[in-house]
Order: C-alpha cells, then structure tokens, then sequence
C-alpha cells in the first residue's frame, strides 16, 4: 500500500486514478519552467499529459499590462480563462506539473484566491504517475465550457508596499524561496537586468528545504526548515521568491502545519530586483 501524502492539500496518483473521467473533477496540468531549464511547458504538455488533463499556462492567464512575469490576472479574466477550460468554482481541482512539486503550488494556490473551493495537488506530480506506469495521452484536451464565478481573495496577495510595511515595522516575517546563494547574491539572476542580493531583513528559506524528490517533505522536515530559517509560523508571514511561483510552496508547507497561509508577494524578486528605489542587502 502506498504511503499516505505529507499534507491534506495533496491527493494520491492512485486516488486520482479513480476519479478521471468525472464530470466535477477537473485535473489541470501546471507546469511552468524557468528561462533558464530550457523546457517548453507547454509543448511537453502536448507530448504527454495526464488523460483529461488541460494545461494551465501562468503565463497567459495574467495581467499584461505590467511588464512583471505572470503576475495574477483580475477575476474577470481569471473567471473566463478558467472557464474556457471548463472549469467551475465548484469542481474538484487536482493540480500536476512535469517537476513533481514546483509550479504546481502556484496554480493551487491561484485557483483558490480566485474562489475555487475544493482545489488539491497531486503528490509526486507527473514524474510519480508515469513512474508507476500509468497511462498518459498527447494532444490538447477540449473540456465541455463551464462557468466558474470568480472573487479574488486580496487579502492573500502582497502588494510591495506591503513587503516594505512588513520589514520596516516587522508586522510580518518576509520568508524568501530563491536559492541561498541568490538570496545572498552570490548566484546571478536567471533573468535579466535584476540586482542580486535580497530584501533588508528578509530570512532566506530556501523551497528545496521543503521538498524531497519531487515531493512535499513530511511535516516534521518542514517544521525543522522554518525553525533553521528562524521563521516563526505561528506569526504572520509573506512570503516571496523570483517571481511568485516557488513562494507558493513555502505557503502550502504553512497551511499543511495547521498555519495562516499568509500572504504571497505577486511581484517577488522580478520586482524588487528591478526597482532602483528600493534597498537590496548582500551576505
């Protein structure tokens, strides 16, 4: 038999296994992959999926009137993005993507600000299915068109007054997802025209702390990283990384120890790097 998931928000490949084909179960491919991993999401997507699965590109459902990367879209665009997927608010949403665990959490965490109310991801993501030799299609999946409601939930989302407010008067604890030797600035940016370093006063917990093959680490593992971090969990946190995706993970280990899931910085490092107007601290 096999292990239970680490965390409540994640389903098994083989649970998962019984519930395709439902008309109320709704699976979503939600790969995304840095500039630099050279991987095409979308074209992998097509080559091989989960059967039924549509795919969820970040980068297209978002706000493109900044020049920020995949920055969260208002509601209406969301609602009918989403529902152009055949997706409503009221479905039972199983997450994947093709790392096992590192988009995935940005689109669980999407679809639930935006009012989806059953909304999971799947454990050890497409690398565990297909390990265990379960069946995959090609193509693109066309699901019937629904209407899913949505209400953005902005108490959820940091804006970067709100990560200044936060390290100046130390209302929150800024907990930051990158790489240790990005947060310290020893490792360049993997885009373009950013400063390295990190925000004053941030405490640097790196996502892969957290993840262990693929997989969300048990809870104990978890609870050890914030402590190692010097994150209190029980205090409200944001948290943030390159560009708001791996951010997403260190908020599904908050909400799988029983915590507030605080808040995630939309904007991240792509914006704060960016910025001349703001201060960036090297180790």
């Amino acid at each position: 038999m096999a292990a239970l998931p680490s965390s409540r928000w994640l389903k098994s490949t083989e649970w998962l296994a019984g519930e395709l084909g439902k008309p109320d179960v709704a699976v979503i491919d939600g790969s995304y992959y840095l500039p630099t991993q050279n991987r095409d999401a979308r074209a992998e997507y097509v080559a091989a999926h989960i059967p039924g699965a549509v795919f969820f590109d970040i980068n297209a459902v978002a706000d493109h009137s900044t020049d920020l990367p995949h920055m969260l879209p208002g509601p209406d665009q969301f609602g009918a993005a989403a529902g152009d997927l055949g997706i409503s608010e009221n479905d039972t949403i199983v997450v994947y993507d093709g790392t096992g665990l590192y988009s995935a959490p940005r689109v669980w965490w999407t679809f639930r600000i935006f009012g989806a109310r059953n909304v999971c991801i799947l454990d050890g993501g497409l690398p565990a299915w297909k390990a265990e030799g379960r069946a995959t299609e090609a193509g693109m999946v066309k699901r019937p068109k629904k209407t899913f409601n949505a209400e953005m939930d902005t108490g959820a989302v940091a804006m970067l007054t709100d990560v200044q407010m936060a390290l100046n008067d130390q209302s929150a604890q800024v907990v930051d997802a990158r790489s240790a030797g990005r947060f310290a600035g020893r490792e360049p940016e993997p885009r373009a025209g950013l400063r390295s370093g990190h925000m004053p006063g941030a405490f640097s917990l790196p996502f892969a702390e957290i993840v262990e093959n693929g997989r969300l680490a048990t809870p104990e593992r978890i609870v050890q990283a914030f402590k190692k971090a010097g994150v209190d969990p029980d205090k409200p946190v944001i948290t943030t990384c390159g560009s708001g995706v791996t951010a997403a993970i260190l908020t599904l280990g908050l909400e799988t120890l029983g915590k507030k899931p605080g808040r995630v910085y939309d904007g991240s490092w792509s914006e704060w790097g960016s910025r001349p107007d703001v201060p960036v601290a090297k180790d």
